[in-house]
């Protein structure tokens, strides 16, 4: 994934946390381009993702499909 208007360097180290939230954000609204995610890591932060609210409950399905 290239992101032509964020300086990827300079917002790993200044909030790495942020930064982990807004690169799954990115990857899932955006597509992957042959990346996988980490199941773990977007259930690790779900409650912070801001998706598309259809997008979101599918994935919640995926995620968690016995609830």
């Amino acid at each position: 994934m290239h992101n032509w208007s964020v300086d990827e360097k300079t917002f790993k180290k200044l909030d790495p946390e942020g930064y982990k939230i807004w690169r799954i954000e990115q990857l899932i609204n955006y597509g992957l381009d042959g990346e996988k995610l980490s199941r773990r890591e977007v259930k690790k932060c779900w409650h912070k993702l801001y998706l598309d609210p259809l997008k979101k409950r599918y994935l919640e399905f995926l995620l968690w499909p016995n609830t």
